[in-house]
């Protein structure tokens, strides 16, 4: 985490402009921190099996930070959440104006595309992190859980929808970050995949955890609003909160299952994260 800190805060955005918050805004909610999760996800696979290869990643986990803090800008907008706090801080469009949190978002959006095509990393490699980033944060993933996620508020869905919509809204992404890491390393497609659906099971699990902290966590405490969701189709919205750790329980219990599947140096990489985010709803 900490190479990751470090590296993230000598590569902020830097704009040459006349603009008289623009570049502040930029950085912003970058620096207000966060769990860092996608990120160290990518790099903890990386580190498993080519080391050597960690340095050249950072321009990767950075890009995925960078798309993530653009997914958290928008979904804080009046128009979509209206929230006021994230990661322990004003929301952008409330340090700044909605027009600088749009237009920030777009930017790190973006950009974060220009990292990955400048990693120092082959060009095939750079090429399919480019398309494993866009499929699952697209118009196929993220974009489209996001959409799914705002055309059904107050209407409540069957329980198989809202895993489908928070699949695509925060397990994907999160999955993406498992599989990029890989294909860094350029671990066989198998192993890719297996990655890649343990994330799926990962991310709905986060995304059931998320839905639980804001029900039984101040804003104070969760570092962002809470107790925002009573309109959307959220798990505890749909099942209650006592059902829905029984469901996180469940998906822990079968994903730890899974995990011990992994071979030890995968195991050894992603034990940290694992141990932190597990059970992290108990």
């Amino acid at each position: 985490m900490e190479r990751f800190e470090t590296y993230l805060t000598q590569h902020l955005p830097k704009i040459s402009t006349f603009h008289p918050i623009y570049e502040e805004a930029l950085g912003a909610m970058l620096l207000a921190g966060g769990k860092r999760f996608r990120p160290m996800l990518l790099l903890s696979v990386v580190e498993a099996y080519e080391p050597l290869l960690y340095e050249s990643a950072l321009p990767v986990a950075l890009a995925l930070e960078m798309f993530h803090t653009y997914s958290l800008i928008h979904d804080d907008l009046p128009i979509m959440d209206n929230a006021d706090l994230r990661r322990g801080v004003q929301t952008l469009h409330k340090r700044f104006d909605e027009v600088t949190a749009i237009l920030v978002g777009d930017a790190l959006n973006t950009d974060a595309f220009l990292l990955i095509a400048k990693a120092p990393l082959r060009c095939d490699v750079r090429i399919e992190l480019v398309e494993l980033l866009a499929y699952n944060g697209g118009g196929e993933g993220m974009v489209h859980g996001q959409a799914l996620d705002c055309y059904f508020e107050n209407q409540p869905l069957i329980i198989d929808q809202v895993r489908q919509l928070h699949i695509n809204k925060t397990a994907k992404l999160i999955a993406a970050s498992l599989q990029m890491g890989a294909v860094i390393v350029c671990i066989e497609k198998q192993t890719q995949e297996a990655l890649y659906d343990f994330g799926i099971g990962l991310g709905l699990l986060f995304q059931i955890q998320d839905d639980i902290i804001d029900e039984t966590h101040s804003s104070q405490e969760a570092g962002k609003t809470t107790q925002n969701d009573g309109d959307k189709n959220s798990f505890v919205t749909i099942l209650g909160l006592e059902q829905s750790i029984v469901e996180a329980d469940s998906l822990a219990r079968d994903l730890q299952k899974r995990f011990e599947s992994f071979d030890m140096k995968l195991q050894t990489a992603l034990q940290p994260l694992i141990e932190t985010y597990l059970y992290r709803h108990e």
